[in-house]
């Protein structure tokens, strides 16, 4: 049988023992499939342990196989690059974890109120995740609808789109005291990063592409609060709003970055996006609406 160095060896077992905290993510134990049904006579034990490896494992650690399956999964969870490097590392990561489940399991960890309750927690989400698996039955999304939805968005598009920066905060003083530093010349990003507390703001600011079909109207405004959108497609490009847009407890100032004549992507550019858009839409209707009918045989109390 093949003898990894010592030094491998105590490596394989520190980067385990990262795993075990739950620095390494995704790494399957050996024992899930191939833990022995009962314990076998000493000789056995140890003539098993010698014996050559089955075609099927890539190593043996006290008569438990850690399988060329496991390895595989391991590898792929990784999502790293599959290198013999990276192999020998899991391996050894596998390896080392099956000593300390082995270790663990011979001074009766599991029955510690810890491990128990992690138990029970991991039974829980496993059973609701197989029981929303079967209840839950989202509407199939199909090719029309996904036409439809990209028809739709098409349809609020305007002539121009704007990349926008916004300054939001949660006072009108400190709105002006915002409007006064601009007016003396400070950098806008500086400024959103100081003071901001909307979207963008560790980013100076800076918001996404977007355009309003003018005169805007209710609902066609992407998301963003009318009065905002009117706001900022009576900017000029480079310019920068006036005064403070209050938008319930929280005063909005806008820059238009950049301004042009509104690029819409072609169909088969955003198709595939659209209906993951569409099937997660439909995934949390289809959710919601099992709650409901759970809800309504179910007596719960709140605070």
């Amino acid at each position: 049988m093949k003898q990894r160095p010592i030094a491998v060896m105590i490596r394989a077992t520190l980067i385990a023992m990262l795993a075990t905290a739950g620095l390494v993510s995704g790494m399957p134990l050996a024992h899930a499939a191939n833990k022995p049904s009962s314990k076998p006579p000493a000789e056995k034990t140890v003539e098993a342990a010698t014996a050559p490896l089955p075609a099927n494992a890539v190593a043996r650690v006290n008569n438990v196989l850690i399988t060329q399956a496991q390895l595989d999964d391991a590898v792929r969870a990784s999502n790293a690059p599959d290198t013999p490097t990276l192999r020998a590392s899991v391996k050894n990561q596998l390896i080392a974890r099956e000593l300390f489940r082995q270790a663990a399991e011979k001074q009766h960890y599991e029955s510690r109120p810890q491990v128990v309750a992690a138990v029970e927690q991991a039974r829980t989400v496993a059973m609701t995740a197989a029981y929303l698996r079967d209840q839950v039955k989202p509407a199939p999304v199909n090719e029309a609808d996904v036409k439809a939805k990209y028809d739709a968005i098409v349809a609020t598009l305007g002539e121009f789109e704007y990349k926008p920066s916004a300054i939001a905060v949660k006072d009108a003083d400190t709105a002006q005291t915002v409007l006064t530093q601009l007016k003396k010349g400070t950098d806008f990003a500086l400024l959103a990063k100081q003071y901001s507390q909307g979207p963008g703001a560790a980013q100076g600011g800076a918001l996404n592409w977007i355009s309003f079909k003018t005169p805007i109207q209710p609902g066609t405004t992407q998301n963003w609060p009318q009065p905002l959108a009117e706001a900022l497609v009576k900017l000029p490009q480079g310019g920068v709003s006036s005064a403070p847009v209050q938008i319930g407890d929280a005063f909005w100032i806008l820059r238009v970055d950049e301004k042009r004549a509104t690029q819409i992507p072609q169909y088969d550019q955003i198709r595939d996006a659209l209906r993951k858009q569409l099937e997660q839409l439909a995934l949390q209707k289809a959710t919601a609406q099992v709650v409901v009918d759970l809800m309504k045989n179910a007596r719960i109390q709140q605070q």
